[in-house]
């Protein structure tokens, strides 16, 4: 297999982002300024022994979009081992202006650079383009420490169970500072309606002491292996306004298929200090109560397959069963008594009454209609010559755009003192795309690296499974 490995990663300007989008808020966003994690990940990367091609997906502030860029490209270029593309605004914009030539409508909000998922969706549009037959995401805050972990991550992937059930997606699990896969949050009074880190750890618990490769009722944010067969077929969620990984899980079983969990399969995950706790938590309340009326929405939907909140014993079934919003209202109000993001808490608790339910109802839907077109999409952009050249040469562009303001950097330093600073480089015009190109596209000079991956002998398979 020639697996993709995607990185997300998310600039900021460093003044607090708008409350009212719920969408574009990140975790741990790092500033213009901020070194950031990334550079420890893709250092990490370099044992990885079959590692073909990077690419870092690169969501920025608006206004801050090119700086963001070049912020990123020199990152990258600080590894000339490792065959690394920059994702940005620029190609984004190639994406969507070729998919409206094509005739297949703009869709800036589910395939971009603003949330969670579009982000992802940008990145699977890309390795179908580009020809591979499967993606790896992991993050910007995670440590590659085993040298297999691209062979273990694609173990299984594309191979039939002994009951002839493909395997097309796999989660794996890492570990955390202390170098346990256990959630080391205990559950104090103010969590009583709340208890999720205990229920994941019920959960891991059992999946860490069973087969290698056993149906997951949990994605480990960060950690996911999706076979071309699945991400052609499905996107992630643009409405979830976080937890895209679990919530593709929750599709994929909508949609007749399930994800994997391979016990084999860690890294390590050293996330940043949260800037507020009580934001994050406003995003999960929108987070769950969407995800309850996704569920009881597609229930209606007769070409669809249930999925039961008890069948996701112990998580996340608890999660998005009735009785969510009261629960997790009641844990806003609880945690602005106890917890210091006391306001965040509290505009949380009010969301929870009126905004994100009513977010929740009208939204419920609407990833349901974009599934319509998802294939279709993927389909006719499959191995496309025109934007596979465009976004190469596109990269190409910021590369040297990239050394350009370094050399222009390194000649304003070494000037004779007193004489004026030299400008910045300024940021080319991003490649367009003509209509005509069809009949005259040339193969492209140079092309993302490629490897090639054995995902294991079938028998082997049989031997490790949990059905």
């Amino acid at each position: 297999m020639n697996p993709l490995v995607i990185i997300p990663t998310y600039i900021s300007s460093g003044r607090r982002p708008k409350e009212t989008n719920v969408i574009g808020i990140y975790d741990h966003a790092t500033t213009i300024t901020q070194e950031g994690e990334l550079p420890r990940c893709l250092d990490s990367l370099r044992k990885v022994e079959g590692l073909g091609q990077i690419v870092i997906l690169v969501a920025a502030d608006s206004g801050l979009e090119n700086k963001a860029m070049l912020k990123v490209q020199n990152t990258a270029d600080h590894f000339p081992d490792l065959s690394i593309a920059v994702v940005g605004a620029s190609e984004a914009n190639l994406v969507q202006q070729r998919m409206d030539q094509l005739n297949l409508g703009k869709h800036t909000k589910e395939i971009g650079l603003t949330g969670y998922s579009a982000i992802k969706n940008l990145g699977l549009v890309i390795a179908n383009v580009m020809g591979f037959d499967a993606v790896v995401f992991i993050d910007d805050d995670e440590v590659v420490e085993d040298p297999k972990f691209l062979i273990n991550g694609i173990y299984g992937l594309g191979k039939l169970t002994r009951k002839g059930v493909p395997i097309l997606a796999k989660t794996g699990y890492y570990l955390n500072a202390q170098g346990s896969y256990f959630s080391n949050k205990k559950t104090p009074w103010y969590d009583k309606f709340w208890q999720q880190s205990a229920a994941f750890n019920e959960w891991i618990g059992q999946a860490m002491t069973g087969p290698r490769l056993s149906h997951s009722k949990h994605v480990c944010g960060g950690c996911l292996a999706l076979h071309k067969e699945a991400f052609k077929r499905l996107s992630f969620d643009p409405w979830i306004t976080r937890g895209e990984d679990l919530d593709y899980m929750l599709d994929l079983r909508m949609y007749g298929s399930d994800i994997w969990f391979d016990n084999k399969w860690v890294l390590r995950h050293l996330p940043p200090k949260t800037p507020s706790e009580g934001r994050r938590f406003h995003q999960n309340i929108f987070r769950w109560l969407y995800e309850y009326r996704k569920m009881e929405y597609s229930r209606t939907q007769i070409d669809l397959l249930q999925v039961k909140p008890g069948s996701l014993e112990p998580y996340p079934g608890p999660f998005i069963e009735p009785g969510v919003k009261k629960r997790v209202r009641r844990t806003a109000l609880l945690r602005s008594f106890a917890r210091p993001d006391k306001a965040a808490y509290r505009k949380a608790a009010a969301a929870a009454q009126t905004e994100a339910e009513d977010y929740a109802m009208r939204c419920c839907a609407k990833y349901f209609e974009f599934q319509f077109v998802w294939p279709e999409i993927m389909t006719r952009i499959e191995g496309d010559r025109i934007l596979k050249n465009a976004l190469i040469e596109s990269a190409q562009r910021r590369r040297d755009e990239a050394n350009e303001a370094r050399a222009i950097g390194a000649g304003a330093r070494g000037g004779a003192r007193g004489s004026a600073a030299q400008p910045a480089a300024t940021p080319r015009a991003a490649v367009e795309l003509q209509p005509d190109q069809a009949a005259q596209a040339q193969p492209a000079q140079s092309a993302m690296r490629t490897t090639s991956l054995d995902p294991g002998v079938t028998t082997e398979i049989h031997l490790n499974l949990g059905d």
